[in-house]
């Protein structure tokens, strides 16, 4: 039997050891060097070393992923990215196609995970998987909930906001089509009085528009939903702006350009 061994230096040790008993998964230069209270390129040198023998990994320019001592020697180690998300920045939520699969609203599996700022921030790929930040106003930023992934939480949408955000940005929530499934499966978890002041609160009509006509189609509206869904709403906007741009029919009553299909739409529900 051959024995296999990875020799750590003393700063490597004092640098994993340290770290660990912080319960710090993510770690920067900085943190590195408060620990080590050495030089800069000491500091380098070391993680360098460390990255060489997989016990580090570096997410994004100066942030690093701490392999933990029950990794073993090899020091192969993966976490879930919601916690890695978690540990790189502070103001943040899971929405859109990410949280429609957290929530169980979709079986499909997105290969990116699409993260809410408010400050631009440049997409990070991490162990194969895109990490795609995305801007929004202020006045957008709201409705999201903790949930929990082990011992660490994340910041995630709201089921409700979830739906909004969707209709908000199709291109990243699988387009009208899958919203509209979601919203389907999604009916007996929903909170209708939060749903509408989430989307009177988000004050973009388009969603407006497309949530009153998914909902009607799916007969997901009573009198109250209808009362404060309807407005009298003025020209036409897109029933999906990322799909093909031919218009089928106008929706009059939610000034829609309809682009997709009822039967495209109702599809999920016979197969």
């Amino acid at each position: 039997m051959v024995t296999k061994s990875i020799y750590l230096g003393p700063m490597e040790n004092k640098l994993l050891f340290t770290l660990e008993e912080q319960d710090r998964l993510v770690f920067t230069i900085a943190d590195a060097k408060k620990v080590l209270a050495s030089s800069d390129s000491s500091v380098k040198n070391v993680i360098y070393r460390l990255k060489q023998k997989n016990r580090v990994k570096e997410i994004e320019t100066g942030k690093y992923l701490l392999s933990p001592a029950k990794a073993g020697i090899d020091g192969h180690w993966s976490e879930h990215t919601f916690k890695i998300i978690h540990s790189l920045i502070d103001e943040y939520y899971v929405s859109y196609w990410s949280a429609l699969n957290h929530w169980g609203m979709t079986e499909q599996m997105p290969v990116t995970v699409y993260v809410v700022i408010k400050k631009r921030k440049r997409d990070i790929r991490f162990d194969g998987q895109l990490i795609k930040f995305v801007t929004v106003s202020p006045g957008k930023f709201f409705g999201s909930t903790q949930e929990k992934l082990g011992d660490c939480r994340f910041n995630v949408a709201s089921r409700e906001k979830t739906i909004i955000d969707c209709l908000d940005r199709l291109e990243y929530s699988g387009g009208i089509v899958e919203v509209a499934k979601c919203l389907w499966n999604a009916r007996d978890e929903l909170d209708f009085d939060t749903l509408a002041g989430y989307t009177m609160r988000f004050q973009v009509e388009s969603v407006w528009r497309r949530l009153g006509f998914l909902m009607e189609l799916l007969g997901m509206c009573d009198d109250k939903t209808e009362k404060w869904l309807y407005k009298d709403f003025k020209g036409y906007r897109w029933l999906d702006y990322s799909a093909r741009k031919e218009t089928i029919r106008y929706d009059k009553k939610w000034g829609l350009k309809i682009n997709v299909s009822e039967k495209e739409l109702l599809e999920f529900k016979w197969v």
